[in-house]
């Protein structure tokens, strides 16, 4: 379970030699909208090279209805990376669609069947926000959905996406909720998106503290400064996991129970599922 996902360009030889020292639970090196196109064939190969042997590793490719995000696949999959995070789904049948092809290069390369996860930005379209449900059961492969507010910005001819107190206008909280409702009906991580201001700690640790509190288990960043303060806000506390680990507990010594009595309230299959994503998170203290 990743708490932060920190984007790299993926052009740039400097940033990708102090990514991996900044402390960032994953790292997606990027070769959509941080590059531009002349310098993509040369993104790929310095992008295939530093993921080769890291655990950490994922890549966004282009957009699946691009003619880019074939070269992006079959330069980077022999590398072996974590993940793809999958940019501008109309819907899910474009994260199947990734996984119908990283099944073809996971033979191909000798990789493990399905050890490719997918990370899709699930609002990025328009139209994608009418199919959120496809998610659900769509492919395996799908670890986690985060979301994307600038982009679908400019699909709508939108000025702004936030307020003047900078709070997130109808449009983008509504996209943001669907989001995490998507994520929960898939029982995929949900992971909230960048908080553009790298300078203001203040204003990222209030917004990444509220993304916990509403469901979101990490974020992604821009900045390798915004590391620290994410990771720090969706670790859980001490009660959260304690609480977190008496629900698995209860549910091993119940295997088949549906449903099960703690402290005078009921708890079910999905409170056992945030239960394991609490451990999984606490697990990187440690």
């Amino acid at each position: 379970m990743n708490r932060s996902f920190l984007f790299v360009p993926g052009d740039s030889e400097r940033k990708l030699a102090k990514a991996g020292d900044v402390g960032a639970d994953a790292l997606i090196l990027d070769l959509e909208d941080a590059v531009s196109e002349d310098a993509k064939p040369a993104a790929r190969k310095l992008t295939a090279e530093f993921v080769e042997g890291r655990s950490d590793a994922w890549v966004r490719i282009n957009p699946m209805d691009s003619a880019l995000a074939a070269a992006d696949l079959d330069a980077v999959m022999p590398s072996a990376p974590t993940g793809i995070v999958l940019p501008k789904p109309r819907s899910a049948a474009d994260a199947v669609a990734l996984s119908n092809r990283l099944d073809e290069l996971e033979r191909q390369h000798g990789i493990a069947p399905g050890q490719t996860a997918i990370l899709a930005l699930c609002t990025e379209r328009p139209e994608a926000l009418f199919t959120l449900d496809g998610y659900a059961g769509a492919t395996p492969r799908l670890s986690a959905l985060s979301w994307g507010a600038e982009d679908l910005a400019a699909a709508l001819g939108a000025a702004a996406n936030r307020d003047e107190q900078g709070s997130w206008l109808p449009t983008y909280e509504m996209a943001r909720s669907y989001c995490l409702l998507a994520a929960a009906a898939a029982e995929v991580a949900a992971i909230d998106t960048v908080y553009t201001d790298f300078r203001d700690r203040a204003g990222l640790l209030v917004y990444a503290t509220n993304a916990r509190r509403d469901g979101f288990s990490g974020m992604l960043a821009i900045h390798p400064d915004q590391v620290e303060v994410i990771n720090a806000a969706f670790m859980p506390t001490e009660a959260d996991i304690d609480r977190a680990r008496r629900i698995v507990a209860l549910f091993d010594a119940n295997p088949g129970a549906g449903v099960i009595g703690m402290d005078g309230m009921m708890v079910d299959r999905p409170h056992l599922v945030q239960a394991q994503r609490i451990l999984q998170l606490a697990s990187k203290a440690k």
